[in-house]
């Protein structure tokens, strides 16, 4: 096992730091080669990664002494501009200064052509955590859920419809499962296979999907930042790897009306001993609860609410069930294997805000014993619209802190707006019906 492994399974946030500190001395090395870049990648609220490449020698320095980023990328809508919300979000977009990101060494990955690209946390002048970072949220979580004596074990499963270069799936047709019919995206899935296994991402496994084009990339469970890291470097390099063949690589939440690209979260908890728990039955049940006040963050985009609202496979009902895929949290496996499949989110969700959230829900129903309903129940639904989400961040607010509630306010306020603010192709179409 390399320094740069995930270990399949849960991890404490002391294992992962040991990690760090391991990797971070291998890091060295690597960065202390003529020619070595760095690229350091900050996660933010898009389910993308801010980027800076550093070259060596410059990039071994970063390692103790961090590299600036400015503050607005924790408040900048999907085009870069800056959110209309800087009384509300403070000094992330008062000056627009710098925040020092600091990599975290246990998640670096080889991109090829002597290059490194490494996650990093992001801190104020003062030292502070940026609390809107999403890692920072996450890593809240996860020390709330801790203190439980709890830590969960998180794989993450993301659909993506690859399309040519006239916007059209490689695929004709749904190829669920399928080998024949493929063939335009062999000579595409060939390089994208052998890019992910030199990054060392830990592929469990791969298909074809139900909708046209539709391909899903599985890596195995691992802890949570992990899960929430490695998914997004995966898609960085399926981007990649995609544009060298002349082709898209389609994250949206409803690439088309009744179909969806899905960020399902698979999820057990161990004790801090490693053991398995019995209680994921008050986690299932605290999730339950909250998941219609937390719809901003399963569905973020205006896109998302179309996956909900018409994908079969997207239930918005708020239920439950054994193995059962049109329920909105599925109960997969048997005995230690158990885990709960929560189908909530789509492809364009920022996964450590997804999972930042499950964790908080879940950890609530635990503290307060909640019990789950029966199998088939449905609870509650999601909400059906942007506006309907979010009038109900308050709740958000309570689970997930002040800041990061009114971070998805602003987000989701300016999307909304933007949403607004222009002509579709579909609003031509319905005005030609009136003339």
């Amino acid at each position: 096992m390399t320094a740069f492994a995930r270990p399949a399974g849960p991890r404490s946030l002391a294992a992962r730091r040991a990690a760090a500190a391991a990797g971070e001395a291998v890091l060295r090395g690597v960065l202390a080669e003529d020619g070595t870049r760095l690229l350091l990648l900050v996660p933010d609220p898009h389910a993308r990664f801010a980027a800076v490449e550093l070259a060596a020698p410059f990039a071994a320095e970063v390692l103790d002494d961090g590299y600036g980023v400015c503050s607005y990328v924790f408040a900048w809508t999907p085009s870069r501009d800056p959110l209309p919300a800087a009384g509300v979000l403070g000094g992330y977009l008062d000056g627009f200064g710098d925040l020092r990101m600091r990599p975290d060494a246990a998640s670096a990955i080889p991109l090829g052509e002597r290059t490194w690209a490494v996650v990093c946390d992001a801190e104020w002048p003062s030292g502070q955590a940026a609390e809107l970072a999403p890692r920072e949220v996450l890593r809240g979580q996860l020390a709330a859920l801790e203190g439980l004596g709890l830590v969960p074990s998180v794989g993450i499963e993301h659909e993506v419809v690859f399309r040519d270069a006239q916007g059209q799936p490689l695929t004709g047709h749904g190829v669920d499962y399928a080998v024949g019919g493929t063939e335009r995206l062999a000579p595409l899935l060939r390089d994208l296979r052998t890019a992910l296994e030199e990054a060392g991402l830990g592929v469990e496994s791969a298909r074809a999907e139900c909708h046209p084009g539709q391909y899903e990339i599985v890596l195995r469970h691992r802890d949570a930042l992990a899960a929430c890291d490695d998914v997004l470097l995966q898609q960085l390099i399926v981007r990649r790897v995609a544009a060298r063949h002349g082709v898209t690589a389609d994250y949206l939440a409803a690439p088309e009306p009744g179909q969806g690209n899905s960020g399902h979260v698979h999820l057990s908890l161990s004790t801090m001993d490693g053991s398995e728990t019995p209680l994921l039955g008050g986690f299932l049940a605290g999730v339950l609860r909250d998941a219609r006040a937390l719809t901003a963050v399963w569905a973020p985009t205006w896109n998302g609410y179309v996956r909900l609202r018409t994908a079969p496979f997207s239930p918005r009902e708020v239920r439950w069930g054994h193995d059962d895929r049109t329920a909105s949290v599925r109960v997969a496996g048997a005995g230690e294997n158990r885990r709960l499949e929560f189908r909530f989110a789509g492809a364009d969700a920022q996964p450590h805000l997804v999972v930042a959230a499950l964790l908080a829900a879940g950890r609530f129903g635990l503290e307060e014993g909640l019990t789950p309903p029966d199998p088939g129940v449905t609870v509650d639904s999601l909400a059906t619209s942007p506006w309907e989400a979010l009038s109900l961040l308050d709740r958000a607010g309570e689970l997930l802190g002040a800041d990061v509630a009114a971070q998805l306010t602003a987000l989701l306020t300016e999307e909304i707006e933007a949403g607004l603010g222009v002509v579709t192709e579909w609003q031509r179409r319905r005005g030609a019906l009136r003339s």
